[in-house]
């Protein structure tokens, strides 16, 4: 495994642009100059030794000095070590609902991103539980497995859309069973949050909630929407919302919470049911109570050592400033004498 010691010197690698474009204005300014002075037929003669290509080439040189210099301050480390670290916790699955009608706006700043502003907020506080995200549509897929790599869980959450899965639906039993089956067979406190507006387009939910029970494994569920009907927004490319989603006879789409389906789910999943707003963190509320259920040990591997690489970077970069010393910026002799071989002189 690698990684920089000093992440934050890499910003400096966006200098380098700037300082392309600072010679090449410099270059120009210069071969202004010299136009001005003489006419480029006189060139041979009033610089006769002077090569655009060695100048080229020490610039060169520079810059990718200049980038070793950077990757050197950043100091890039090899993972030498893996051990298995023991820690204790529970396993959690979230199954998010990220079917078209996560996306009404009856939660702000709609349901979706609702849900994934609470899951963030959860990682940031997690401590040696493991997390798993299983998003779902017409079907289910785990965006990442259970894992105490809060940094990576945080990554993929923010990847998450309503085109992450490309099946239409809501399948929260096809989301159930597959948290179940990842589930691994560690003797560890398993729980299942399902964030959705319940719309369940299956109908075999029960049938998974009862088999996930049957595994050990407490499911509670969060609502998200109104039970009178929102319309669901459709947007362009661009962002802009072009109207409302309508059925084949042209009217408008009303997605509704299905409270009595999830309060179901929570209570054969021996559980709790909550109901989503605008100004209540539910999730939060969940993992505090869950925060009072045994921990379990359980071993992680990571890595526990590592050694700087810096020199791989310094020494190429010491070894090219020197070169660049040498290097004239008149023309080698070879060269000329290639050019009057080629009637180029």
């Amino acid at each position: 495994m690698i990684k920089f010691a000093n992440p934050e010197y890499l910003n400096a690698l966006y200098l380098l642009p700037v300082l392309v474009v600072i010679f090449w204005l410099l270059y120009r300014k210069k071969n202004r100059l010299l136009e001005n002075f003489a006419e480029k037929e006189l060139h041979s003669v009033v610089v006769p030794l002077y090569s655009n290509i060695k100048n080229y080439l020490k610039f060169g040189v520079i810059l990718i000095a200049l980038v070793c210099v950077i990757l050197a301050a950043a100091n890039p480390q090899v993972g030498t070590k893996l051990q298995e670290v023991k820690q204790t916790g529970i396993d959690v699955f979230i199954l998010l609902d990220v079917s078209l009608s996560m996306t009404a706006e009856d939660i702000k700043p709609n349901r979706m991103e609702k849900a994934k502003y609470q899951i963030s907020n959860l990682i940031q506080k997690l401590r040696g539980d493991r997390i798993g995200l299983i998003i779902f549509s017409g079907r289910a897929y785990i965006q990442f497995p259970l894992t105490t790599d809060y940094s990576a869980a945080n990554l993929f959450l923010s990847a998450v859309d309503v085109n992450s899965v490309p099946q239409p639906g809501t399948a929260i039993g096809s989301a159930v069973n597959l948290a179940r089956e990842s589930f691994d067979s560690l003797a560890t406190e398993k729980v299942i949050i399902a964030i959705t507006d319940g719309e369940d387009h299956e109908g075999d939910v029960m049938d998974a909630v009862q088999q996930a029970v049957g595994a050990g494994i407490k499911i509670y569920t969060i609502g998200l929407g109104s039970t009178g009907g929102v319309p669901i927004p459709v947007y362009n490319k661009r962002g802009s919302m072009t109207g409302f989603k309508k059925d084949n006879a042209g009217n408008t789409v009303l997605t509704k919470l299905d409270e009595a389906t999830l309060k179901n789910i929570a209570s054969d999943g021996r559980g709790e049911y909550f109901r989503g707003n605008n100004y209540e963190d539910y999730l939060d509320q969940i993992y505090n109570d869950l925060s009072e259920l045994k921990k379990a040990e359980f071993g992680v591997k990571k890595v526990t050592d590592y050694e700087d690489r810096f020199y791989y970077f310094l020494i190429p970069a010491i070894i090219l400033l020197i070169l660049e010393i040498f290097i004239s910026e008149k023309r080698s002799p070879l060269y000329s004498r290639l050019n009057k071989k080629l009637g180029l002189e």
